[in-house]
C-alpha cells in the first residue's frame, strides 16, 4: 500500500494506492490518526485514485477517522473511487454517510 499526503489550503489530501485490507489497515489507521491528532487537521479528502481494493477492515479505518473528525467539528470526504471500491461503499451503505466525489476538484470547494 502507498500513502501520500499533501496540503491544499486547510484540507489535507491523503492519496492511497494498492489494497486497504487487513494487512494494511493498521498502517493506514496510524497514518490518518497521526494527521488528525498530530497536526490537528480536521478536513481530510481521501483520494482513492490508485486504490484497487478495500475490505471491511479498510472500511473500519475510514469510519473511525470520520468519527474522529466529526468529533473535532471536521469532515472527511472521498474522491476517485474505482468501480470496485465504489461498489463496496455502496453495498455497505458508507456512501450514504460519507460524501463521495468524482475528482479532487469537485470535492475541495465543498469543505
Amino acid at each position: 500500500m502507498t500513502i501520500l499526503s499533501e496540503n491544499h489550503d486547510d484540507v489535507v489530501i491523503v492519496s492511497m494506492g494498492g489494497k486497504l485490507d487487513t494487512a494494511t489497515s493498521a498502517e493506514a489507521e496510524a497514518y490518518l490518526t497521526n494527521i488528525v491528532t498530530g497536526s490537528g487537521a480536521n478536513k481530510l479528502l481521501l483520494n482513492f485514485d490508485e486504490l484497487k481494493f478495500i475490505s471491511s477492515a479498510g472500511l473500519r479505518v475510514v469510519l473511525a477517522t470520520t468519527k474522529k473528525l466529526k468529533g473535532m467539528g471536521g469532515d472527511l470526504k472521498l474522491c476517485h473511487l474505482s468501480p470496485i471500491v465504489k461498489e463496496v461503499f455502496d453495498i455497505s451503505g458508507f456512501s450514504m454517510i460519507i460524501k463521495v466525489y468524482g475528482t479532487k476538484d469537485e470535492a475541495l470547494p465543498t469543505f
